[in-house]
């Protein structure tokens, strides 16, 4: 979420390179160390959850495009790999968390990538939200290999992922096995079928999460030209029937709640542009199953002029302030 471990990379040109001054530090593979987790993608999202593993018990061997998230984790106990070839030849439990479809392909196919190194009997557990075609293609792929591929988007956002609160949807075989390590980061772990099903309940769950951000964000809005404090009406919103996850726990209105990214200038959280290619992947699913989700359109171009406008980077509550600078464009 938010500016996420991967989001600065251009996938058609995404390579793996040794981490320079992380190389010393690099986990050497050992049979010792089987019973190690794998972890591919320390973003806003991806550092929480690594990081609750280690608090947990758990050796971890971790990778990531950017150094500096990488020297994070190896400060909390993290050992560094500089592949994702390197993280999966020395354990036979590999989570990763990446930004889109094309950074999950290049992960698992690329030069260095998971695949090309992948020990037979390994589970590999994406928590990325991407689209359902693609962990199905992924599943194929590591049957191919003898290993299990399983889907396992997550939702409730960084503050979740630092408290080990998620909600993580998972699709695919071995769920028990899976449950044992995701337990370690969230508080629900809900199997929702075959791979690609935990892709499909994510991406419902984004869309109906778009539209309520953009609702609340409209009705804060309002309430404030109306003369109305801010944390009075969410207080009133909070207590009657407009009540909802983004005027609850996620205010899109900067001071209103402590801890969240709109009293943080919108840094952090869940990015825009990620909201965005959820929502995309949404229409997708509804263009393809001819569903009519037209609040769910309305959403998805909304965002995506967000992000044409400069807030790709900003978390996505950032609707609120794009919003009051409409009104002043009036």
């Amino acid at each position: 979420a938010g500016r996420v471990a991967f989001s600065k990379i251009n996938p058609s040109s995404l390579q793996f390179s040794r981490l320079g001054s992380q190389a010393a530090r690099t986990f050497s593979v050992s049979s010792s160390r089987q019973d190690a987790i794998g972890f591919i993608g320390l973003g806003n999202m991806g550092g929480h959850m690594a990081n609750n593993l280690i608090k947990n018990g758990k050796d971890i061997i971790v990778f990531d495009v950017v150094k500096e998230n990488v020297s994070n984790a190896v400060k909390n106990g993290a050992k560094a790999a500089a592949s994702p070839a390197e993280v999966v030849s020395g354990v036979k439990q590999v989570v990763t968390m990446l930004p889109a479809s094309q950074h999950v392909r290049e992960v698992y196919t690329g030069k260095n990538g998971v695949f090309s190194a992948v020990q037979s009997g390994t589970l590999l557990i994406d928590s990325s939200t991407i689209d359902t075609s693609v962990s199905q293609e992924m599943e194929q792929i590591a049957k191919g290999k003898n290993a299990t591929f399983m889907d396992a988007p997550v939702s409730g956002g960084v503050n979740a992922a630092r408290d080990a609160l998620l909600t993580f949807m998972v699709g695919g075989d071995k769920f028990e096995e899976a449950e044992s390590i995701l337990k370690m980061m969230g508080k629900n772990v809900v199997h929702c079928g075959g791979v690609g099903t935990g892709q499909a309940a994510k991406i419902c769950n984004n869309m109906l999460l778009g539209i309520s951000m953009i609702g609340t964000a409209e009705t804060m809005n309002l309430g404030m030209r109306l003369g109305l404090d801010p944390k009075l009406l969410a207080k009133i919103l909070n207590m009657s029937s407009g009540r909802c996850w983004s005027s609850e726990v996620y205010n899109p209105c900067p001071g209103v709640l402590d801890g969240v990214p709109s009293s943080n200038q919108y840094k952090g959280g869940f990015g825009t542009a990620l909201m965005t290619k959820d929502l995309g992947l949404a229409q997708n699913a509804a263009t393809s199953t001819q569903c009519p989700t037209p609040m769910g359109s309305l959403a998805h171009q909304i965002y995506r002029v967000m992000t044409q406008s400069g807030y790709g980077g900003k978390d996505f509550s950032s609707a609120f302030q794009f919003l009051r600078e409409q009104d002043k464009k009036e």
